[in-house]
């Protein structure tokens, strides 16, 4: 008897090869997905507060001046700051760095500046920045060293208006930590480390192509400037271009 007259087919080697792979591939997006429920179970849990607060070390970040309190548009420039504010801290109250010099060791003052908003962040606006707000902000074109590209960013133009302060790093709340959910997150972290199984969960997750380009934008010394032009354009189309 003809196998193709069988109503169930058998199923050739490279079918059940790819069968077990797909069988595979599934079971390990299910063990990232109990992962990833547990991460969010674990970072939804309430903090528990403590009885006896102490302090960890200084935190740094950026009030109104005094003497701007007191102005018509204070309400407006507190507001603004608590969406660009930025937060830093240290061991040490004077907030400085150890840095090599010339075979020798020095302490350098920390530079903290405000928040800075990259283009696609202005565009997107997650800052839900108002139009009054935007103004507030001019634009800075910079060139990163690392991706040899020009990056865009916005920066706030009236820095002055805001002074530093420093004040001690309070610690009144620690983690709540569930035993159940440490322990199969544990086993599972040591499944996948011990078989090696995260290069496989990161493509199926994320997909495997990477590229600079994703984030960083194409070389400007690769981009071609009559690429999307028509064939049969004007001739003052192609002068205008600086080539």
């Amino acid at each position: 008897m003809d196998t193709q007259e069988w109503l169930c087919p058998l199923k050739t080697a490279r079918q059940k090869k790819r069968l077990v792979k797909a069988d595979r591939d599934k079971k390990l997006m299910r063990l990232e997905k109990r992962r990833l429920d547990l991460w969010q179970q674990r970072r939804l849990l309430p903090p528990t507060p403590l009885k006896h607060p102490y302090q960890r070390g200084w935190k740094r970040f950026f009030v109104l001046r005094e003497d701007l309190k007191y102005d018509a548009k204070a309400l407006f420039y507190e507001a603004l700051l608590a969406k660009i504010n930025t937060v830093e801290y240290h061991y040490d109250k004077a907030f400085k760095q150890r840095k090599r010099r010339r075979k020798r060791y020095q302490y350098t003052s920390r530079l903290q500046l405000l928040q800075e908003i990259s283009a696609y962040s202005w565009d997107s606006n997650h800052l839900e920045l108002t139009e009054e707000e935007k103004a507030c902000f001019s634009c800075v074109e910079t060139y990163h060293v690392e991706t040899r590209c020009r990056v865009i960013k916005y920066v706030f133009s009236e820095p002055w208006r805001y002074r530093l302060k420093i004040a001690p790093h309070m610690i009144t709340h620690v983690r709540t930590l569930d035993i159940d959910i440490e322990r199969e997150l544990a086993y599972i972290e040591d499944h996948i480390a011990n078989h090696n199984l995260g290069p496989r969960i990161n493509t199926l997750a994320h997909g495997a192509g990477y590229s600079w380009k994703r984030w960083a934008g194409e070389r400007s010394k690769h981009i071609n400037k009559i690429k999307n032009i028509p064939r049969y354009s004007s001739k003052e189309t192609y002068l205008v271009l600086d080539i």
